[in-house]
C-alpha cells in the first residue's frame, strides 16, 4: 500500500513539475517531436522554368522585367544609404545603397500595415488589405493558449489580453489568408504574358485557392507549406541550430522569440508540396536561387517576387559573416549585424546577375520591407530616428525603406520627399509593364512614374490609413492620429512637417484638428469589410524601449490586437 502511495505521489510531483515546466518543454522539444513525425528530405536541385535560349526581341524593346524584393522586419536605421552606416552605425549595405545611388530613394514610404501578413496582403493587391478583411495576422488558437500559460507562470505587466470567448470562433488554420477574388501583381502581368516567379516567404494563405501557384505565380520556393504527411511545417531557421557554421543569439524572455523559435524547423517547400532542406544559409539559398531564375529567363521578361526571411527572427548568422564583424562587441547586435551583410550580399548577387546576363538597364527592381523592426529581438536603435517597433504605428513600426532603379526610365540619385504607400506599387508595376489595373475594385494605390518622370507635380496622397482592430491611425496632409488602447482609449496628434520623429503629442493642444483626423478616420472604417477572423490576443508594447528593458509606470505603451 505504503509503495502505491509512493507512486501516486511520485507521478502527481513529476506531473505537477512537467506542467510546471511546460513551456520550457514546448520549445525545447516540440521542434525535435516535429521531425521525429515528418523529417524534412535532403535538399535537391529546383528546376526553374527556361525561357527561349535566343532573344526573339531587343531588350529595349520589350516590357521590362520586374523584380520585387521585400526584406522582413527590416529597420529604417538598417540601411546605410539613409543613415551613414547599419546596426551600431558601422555596417555598410554597399549593395542596397548602389540601388538608390543609382536610381530613387523614397525618404517617406509606409508599409501596409506594422505586421507582416496584413503588409504583405497590401503589397501584393495595391488595396487596403482591410478592404477585403485581412485585417490580423493568422492565429493559431494554440498561440492563445501558449499566451495564457505565460500569462499564469510569468505574470508580465502590463498583462496580456486574451479573448478566450472568440477561440471558437477561429476558421480552420489553413483557409487564414487572402481571399482568392483578389487580383495580384502576379496575376496581372501574368495575364500580360510575363514568367512569374516567388521565392521566399508567402504568409497570405496557402489553402486551395490561396496558394503562390493560384495567385499567379508558375512557380514558387517558399518557406511554410504542408508535406506529403499532412504535417504543417515552417521553415523559420537559416541554418540548424547546432550546425557548425551557424551562430545563434537568443532573447528567451521574449514571447515571440520563444515561440519562433519552438517552431522552427529548416525547410521549404517547392512546387505545391515538395518539401526538402535548403541548401546552406536560407537568406543565400533564396539569392542563388534568384540568380538562376534571371540566368534561366534572360529572353523573356519575368515578374520575380522574393520576399526574404532576413532579417526576421530567429536572430542566426553565419560564422563568417559574424566573425567578420568582429568589432561589434554586443554578441545580439553582431549576428543581427551580420543578417543584415547576408541580405545586403544577396541584393548584390542579383544586380550581377542582371548585369552578366545585359538585363541591368531595363530591369525595374523595387527593395523595400515589410514594417519596421521588431522590439523583442532586443536591440535599440534598428528605427532610428523614428519611436516604435513593428507591432505598433508610430514611425518605428510603419516607416520603412523603399528603393527603386530602372536605368532605362528613371535618372541616378534620386530623392522622393512626398509620403508614398506599399499600395502605390501594384499601379506603379503596371504603369511600367503596360498593363491595365482592375476596374472591377477599389485600388488604394497610384502609380509612382508620373510623378518620378515629372509628368505630375504635387503629393502623391493627400491621406493614408492604417487599422488593425482597435489600433487605428491615420495621415492626412502631414497630420498624424494615432488611436488605441492603452487599455482605456488613447491619442497621440503629430504634426509630421514640424516634428517627424513624433516627439510631441498634440491632441491637447488641437482639438479641432484632432476631431479632423477622428472624423476621416471613421469614414474611412466604415468603409472597409469586417475582419474575416477576430482578433485573440492584445500584447501590450512598448513606445520607447525594446522588449527587454523593464517597464516603468511613466512609460507609453499601446495594446496590439492579433
Amino acid at each position: 500500500m505504503k509503495k502505491f502511495i509512493f507512486s501516486v505521489a511520485t507521478i502527481s510531483l513529476l506531473f505537477g513539475v512537467s506542467w510546471h515546466n511546460r513551456l520550457a518543454f514546448l520549445t525545447t522539444f516540440a521542434p525535435l517531436l516535429s521531425e521525429l513525425r515528418s523529417p524534412v528530405p535532403a535538399n535537391r536541385a529546383v528546376n526553374w522554368s527556361k525561357g527561349p535560349e535566343e532573344a526573339v526581341t531587343n531588350i529595349s524593346e520589350r516590357p521590362p522585367n520586374i523584380i520585387l524584393i521585400l526584406a522582413d522586419d527590416l529597420g529604417f536605421n538598417d540601411v546605410s544609404l539613409y543613415n551613414g552606416g547599419a546596426a551600431d552605425g558601422s555596417l555598410q549595405t554597399p549593395n542596397i545603397d548602389s540601388l538608390g545611388d543609382h536610381g530613387v530613394r523614397f525618404n517617406n514610404a509606409y508599409s501596409g500595415a506594422a505586421v507582416c501578413a496584413p503588409a504583405r496582403a497590401s503589397l501584393l493587391t495595391g488595396r487596403y488589405s482591410t478592404r477585403f478583411g485581412f485585417e490580423f495576422n493568422p492565429t493559431n488558437p494554440a498561440t492563445a493558449m501558449i499566451s495564457q500559460w505565460i500569462q499564469d507562470l510569468e505574470k508580465p505587466y502590463p498583462p496580456m489580453l486574451i479573448n478566450h470567448d472568440v477561440v471558437d470562433q477561429m476558421p480552420d488554420g489553413a483557409s487564414l489568408g487572402m481571399p482568392t477574388t483578389e487580383i495580384t501583381i502576379a496575376e496581372m502581368l501574368k495575364a500580360a504574358g510575363y514568367y512569374t516567379a516567388h521565392i521566399g516567404k508567402w504568409h497570405v494563405g496557402l489553402a486551395e485557392g490561396m496558394h503562390p501557384l493560384d495567385q499567379g505565380f508558375d512557380q514558387s520556393l517558399r518557406m511554410m507549406g504542408v508535406d506529403k504527411n499532412g504535417q504543417s511545417k515552417a521553415g523559420l531557421l537559416y541554418l540548424p541550430e547546432d550546425h557548425p557554421d551557424v551562430v545563434n543569439a537568443k532573447r528567451e524572455d521574449q514571447v515571440v522569440e520563444r515561440m519562433v523559435w519552438s517552431n522552427a524547423v529548416y525547410n521549404v517547400f517547392w512546387d505545391r508540396n515538395e518539401n526538402m532542406q535548403p541548401e546552406g544559409y536560407l537568406t543565400d539559398y533564396f539569392s542563388k536561387e534568384a540568380e538562376k531564375v534571371i540566368e534561366n529567363n534572360q529572353h523573356r521578361p519575368f515578374f520575380l517576387y522574393l520576399a526574404h526571411w532576413g532579417v526576421h527572427n530567429p536572430l542566426q548568422a553565419t560564422r563568417g559573416d559574424y566573425e567578420a564583424l568582429a568589432h561589434i562587441e554586443d554578441h545580439h547586435l553582431r549576428v543581427y549585424a551580420a543578417m543584415i551583410k547576408a541580405l545586403d550580399r544577396g541584393i548584390g548577387t542579383i544586380t550581377n546577375a542582371l548585369q552578366a546576363n545585359g538585363l541591368a538597364e531595363n530591369t525595374l527592381v523595387l527593395f523595400t520591407s515589410d514594417n519596421g523592426g521588431a522590439g523583442y529581438i532586443g536591440l535599440s536603435d534598428i528605427n532610428r530616428p523614428y519611436r516604435g517597433w513593428k507591432l505598433n504605428h508610430f514611425e518605428g513600426g510603419i516607416h520603412v525603406p523603399l528603393i527603386v532603379k530602372w536605368p532605362t526610365r528613371l535618372g541616378s540619385g534620386l530623392n522622393f520627399e512626398a509620403a508614398v504607400h506599399h499600395v502605390d506599387l501594384f499601379k506603379t508595376i503596371a504603369a511600367a509593364a503596360g498593363v491595365d489595373t482592375p476596374q472591377d475594385r477599389t485600388i488604394d494605390g497610384v502609380s509612382l512614374l508620373p510623378f518620378l518622370l515629372g509628368n505630375e507635380k504635387g503629393n502623391p496622397h493627400e491621406t493614408l490609413f492604417w487599422l488593425q482592430g482597435h489600433h487605428q491611425t491615420i495621415l492626412h496632409q502631414g497630420w498624424k492620429l494615432i488611436s488605441a488602447n492603452q487599455p482605456d482609449k488613447a491619442t497621440w496628434l503629430f504634426n509630421l512637417n514640424e516634428d517627424p520623429t513624433e516627439t510631441r503629442n498634440l491632441a491637447a493642444e488641437r482639438p479641432e484638428k484632432l476631431a479632423e483626423l477622428k472624423k476621416l478616420l471613421a469614414e474611412h472604417r466604415a468603409a472597409q469589410a469586417p475582419p474575416l477572423w477576430p482578433s485573440l490576443i492584445d500584447s501590450p508594447q512598448l513606445i520607447d524601449k525594446h522588449g527587454g528593458m523593464a517597464f516603468e509606470p511613466d512609460d507609453e505603451y499601446v495594446y496590439w490586437p492579433q
